[in-house]
């Protein structure tokens, strides 16, 4: 047959990586990305890009743990290459830090991180608040930078891609041979996935560039992540709301908290209001399906349900569905050599 036709629906991080996954394992594979939003417009964008994973409870801890290390490599190798300043990746030290003992001293990814150790009471002394900490380095992605990035490398293997609203993944059946859905939130509505719902997220983007260690409270949600440019201080969590108005109670509430983690902040500058729907399910979803109407077949294979863990296995995700797709291509060649026969 002739070059398979994939359509990637989806333009955030898990979009344009799932996207440079497959041209890497089928470059001979005619490739097109179709969002409605391009970066600096996706949820990707409002993200913090930290590299510390948020678990997945009906996702078995060693797929988790796979497709993490899997990204924290990949990742890695960039930050130690010419290419760090432009894809906005680097390493980043700091502390997380509880009140209460957690249930896991030992998080699942302990031994993927840089250096993971026990605080020690001198550190905890920073924290008279907090009872216990871990120590580790990891991974920041700044994630403008680095979505423009994923764009460039598409864009070098002939991906195009188009701005485009799909409402219906039926619409696409007569232009490609397989379709890729990463459409985030937006599968809600797209495959009619009731298991999906939105976990509302505002963060503050501010000038702190004295501030060079992150914090983050052992709850998730209050952190300090510096970046490139900008602290991102966290955060909020309400699920199943979708509105993208910024709440200016909920951004004191931010405030004051990082300041009560890290006092200087009350020196920071410049401060912006971002926010965000993270696609949340139960697990996230990988995974093939054949639709069929009328007698016709379209292939699909589903990657998004990232809540608020995106980054941090984006790319270990984005090769399993390329995997996916290979398993589809291989599929079709075998129908259509079976049709000349």
């Amino acid at each position: 047959m002739a070059a398979p036709k994939v359509a990637v629906v989806g333009a955030g991080v898990i979009g344009l990586s799932t996207a440079l996954c497959i041209m890497e394992t089928f470059p001979s594979c005619s490739l097109t990305v179709l969002s409605d939003q391009f970066s600096p417009n996706t949820t990707s964008d409002v993200a913090a890009g930290m590299l510390i994973p948020h678990t997945y409870p009906g996702t078995p801890i060693p797929v988790q743990k796979e497709w993490f290390k899997e990204t924290f490599t990949y990742l890695f190798a960039i930050s130690n290459s010419a290419e760090a300043s432009e894809a906005g990746i680097h390493l980043v030290s700091g502390w997380q830090v509880f009140k209460n003992t957690p249930k896991e001293e030992v998080p699942f990814w302990s031994d993927i991180v840089l250096g993971f150790r026990p605080m020690s009471e001198a550190e905890l002394q920073k924290f008279p608040q907090h009872r216990s900490g871990q120590a580790f380095t990891t991974l920041k992605c700044n994630c403008p930078p680095y979505l423009l990035w994923l764009e460039k490398r598409l864009k070098a293997t002939g991906v195009q891609m188009y701005t485009r609203k799909i409402v219906d993944l039926w619409d696409l059946h007569s232009e490609y041979n397989i379709i890729v859905n990463c459409a985030g939130i937006g599968a809600h509505q797209l495959v009619g996935d009731e298991k999906l719902f939105p976990v509302k997220g505002q963060v503050l983007k501010v000038h702190a560039p004295w501030v060079k260690n992150f914090i983050r409270d052992g709850d998730g949600l209050t952190y300090i992540y510096p970046g490139i440019d900008k602290v991102t201080l966290g955060g909020t969590r309400e699920k199943e709301n979708w509105n993208l108005s910024p709440d200016p109670g909920a951004t004191k509430d931010i405030f004051d908290r990082c300041c009560s983690l890290e006092p200087s902040l009350r020196r920071a500058q410049d401060i912006k209001v971002k926010v965000g729907l993270r696609p949340s399910r139960h697990c996230v979803r990988v995974q093939k399906e054949l639709l069929s109407q009328g007698g016709v077949k379209l292939p699909v294979v589903h990657n998004y349900g990232h809540g608020a863990g995106g980054f941090s296995v984006h790319r270990g995700t984005a090769k399993e569905a390329a995997r996916l797709v290979g398993e589809c291509i291989a599929i079709l060649q075998g129908s259509s050599s079976r049709a000349k026969l």
